[in-house]
């Protein structure tokens, strides 16, 4: 099971301190567990049998919620730390550093009754909630904080929280793991595209390369009607409309995709780039879109033209919404509308994020369909470019992610932000849509002004936020967040 669609698993802590209601750590514990299961989230946590109420305080507490936090440390996505009363700080914080999780930490406290403020119940969570982040700061530890100061574990905001936390997680852990195929050189004419082997590995992911021969070579010696060809035809037929693509072209995506699939699962990669125009056109005749695009929808990332970077920014948007993203070029202008634009790749888009029906805006050709790639086919032929896969984007919003490694100064930059997929009337070729982004012109000046690429990566979802804490403040990336107030 992969990061994007694995159930979330944190640690907990439960922070108490002494002279405070120490009963309240019972019942704080309790409702947590209660919410974090109604959540579907996994806990680890110290029970009662192992600390009072499962708490911790002492520093003989904190070891033992450290030990048993490195137990689990393949298992733990996050830590959560809750204060159902002021809670004792140094514990708190030493259990931290002793476990060496180095993942993301959410802190919550819960908040007090006005209406019940006498010494039994009183909890001052709100002030103890500062000293616990004024120590995980001094021990160098990074933290995330809930949207309101205190906040009930059963309200909606806290649950917003959570969910906020858990796509902080799922980037952070998936990015910090990942494995990701480059298939194929980058096309010669795209400098565009180039990027640090070195700096990704830093960060903590790698990537593997296999040479388009290797991949003529697989496929010339896998028979036709090999198991896993018949398969990858079987999927592709179920896919996507196929009217009026020569069986031979077909036959050539099935071994491909196959042969892909083979050697993804090989070396254990999440996600691929690849070289897509203009050799496997040329040398073997048919465009892979349609493979890379099942990929993608199937939560495996798959850019074009050996993108390594942006098939980063797929998966931290994957890892984020748990739904498919697609890479696209900010492409074109559209009309005067300084903050609307042409989004467009030609296309190996996923189709969940296309239209899937006419409606009052969309017509039946906006539905995807498998068509030959109309700009390649002027070079090397209609009949060398069947497999691109033809549809308009949804009319959802969407967050944007551009990833770039800056050899120049040795460092990963990134810029996110949000904006909504319009139904402006638009007819045109490929994968498309009109994105509507405030202060577009903007963005366009950031982007130019700083050496960004012109692809970006983009999924239907309004996650920027969760991305760009998980980015900035999880993997030290310099990360502009455009529209953030």
């Amino acid at each position: 099971m992969n990061v994007t669609t694995k159930p979330l698993t944190l640690g907990m802590i439960v922070g108490n301190r002494g002279f405070f209601p120490s009963h309240l750590c019972d019942t704080g514990r309790k409702t947590m567990l209660k919410v974090l299961e109604e959540e579907g989230i996994n806990v680890v946590a110290l029970t009662p049998d192992q600390s009072h109420f499962g708490s911790i305080e002492s520093l003989e507490e904190a070891r033992r919620c450290a030990d048993l936090f490195r137990a689990h440390r393949d298992e733990i996505d996050g830590v959560l730390i809750t204060l159902p009363n002021f809670g004792d700080e140094r514990a708190i914080a030493n259990a931290l550093r002793w476990s060496e999780l180095n993942v993301p930490v959410l802190i919550h406290a819960f908040p007090d009754d006005e209406k019940n403020m006498t010494i039994k119940d009183r909890r001052d969570s709100f002030c103890g909630k500062m000293s616990c982040a004024n120590n995980l700061k001094q021990y160098g530890i990074k933290y995330s904080l809930t949207a309101l100061h205190t906040v009930d574990p059963e309200s909606k905001s806290f649950r917003a929280d959570l969910a906020r936390f858990g796509a902080i997680c799922r980037v952070v852990r998936g990015l910090k793991f990942a494995r990701v195929g480059a298939i194929g050189a980058r096309p010669q004419a795209f400098n565009t595209v180039r990027f640090s082997e070195k700096l990704l590995e830093k960060s903590g992911i790698t990537v593997e390369t296999l040479d388009l021969s290797e991949i003529f070579g697989r496929i010339d010696r896998l028979a036709d009607d090999d198991a896993s060809v018949a398969g990858k035809l079987d999927q592709i037929s179920q896919y996507i409309q196929t009217t009026g693509i020569p069986a031979e072209s077909l036959l050539k995506m099935a071994k491909l995709g196959a042969v892909i699939d083979g050697w993804m699962q090989e070396r254990n990669l999440q996600a691929s780039a690849v070289q897509c125009w203009t050799s496997l056109e040329e040398n073997f005749g048919v465009v892979p879109c349609t493979v890379m695009s099942i990929m993608s929808n199937g939560l495996i990332p798959a850019a074009c033209e050996t993108d390594i970077a942006g098939t980063v920014a797929m998966m931290a948007l994957a890892y984020a919404s748990g739904k498919p993203s697609a890479i696209v070029d900010w492409n074109n202008n559209y009309g005067e509308d300084p903050n609307k634009a042409v989004i467009f790749h030609c296309s190996n888009l996923p189709k969940d994020v296309f239209v899937d029906q006419p409606g009052n805006f969309f017509k039946p050709e906006d539905i995807p369909v498998m068509d030959f790639q109309e700009i390649i086919a002027g070079t090397v032929g209609r009949e060398n470019t069947y497999g691109t896969v033809n549809g308009r984007v949804k009319d959802d919003p969407f967050t944007y992610l551009r990833i770039s490694t800056d050899d120049v100064s040795g460092r990963i930059v990134a810029y996110v932000g949000e904006g909504k997929m319009t139904n402006d009337p638009l007819k045109t070729f490929g994968g498309y849509g009109v994105a509507e982004v405030p202060e577009l012109q903007k963005l366009l000046h950031f982007i130019c002004e700083n050496g960004f690429e012109h692809h970006v990566s983009m999924n239907l979802s309004q996650t920027a936020s969760a991305v760009h804490e998980a980015l900035e403040k999880y993997l030290g990336w310099a990360t502009y967040y455009h529209g953030r107030a």
